[in-house]
């Protein structure tokens, strides 16, 4: 696989890679199974590794500069997209509607099973 260091750490041989099937963020921990694995490494770099997947995680191992540098700008470019504040998207108090339904009610079944029973009652 093939990514981008987005951010490393050459004292504690850490660091997070956006990986180039655009999933989720790759970490790697070199700890002292692989202790010079980062040197050399920094943001924006272009990396070769293997990839791991461990309870939802993705890991990296075995990174492998490709090209140093050749993403240099892109950690800040990211950064730069994240809005200062959120923004609040819907007026506070009321919910968006989609064909009828709010969408942030939670419908219990218990609830709904006994609207259900008493509606039955009634046509009967």
């Amino acid at each position: 696989m093939l990514g981008v260091v987005l951010w490393s750490d050459t004292n504690d041989n850490k660091a997070v890679i956006w990986c180039e099937d655009h999933g989720d963020l790759a970490f790697f921990n070199g700890g002292s199974e692989q202790p010079d694995a980062l040197l050399g490494l920094d943001a924006g770099d272009l990396v070769q590794f293997e990839l791991s997947e461990e309870r939802h995680q993705r890991y990296a191992k075995n990174p492998r500069p490709v090209m140093h540098g050749a993403y240099s700008g892109l950690s800040d470019t990211l950064c730069a997209q994240t809005p200062d504040k959120v923004i609040e998207r819907r007026p506070a108090g009321r919910q968006a509607t989609r064909a009828g339904f709010e969408t942030g009610d939670v419908i219990s079944f218990a609830a709904a099973r006994a609207r259900q029973s008493d509606r039955t009652l009634e046509l009967v």
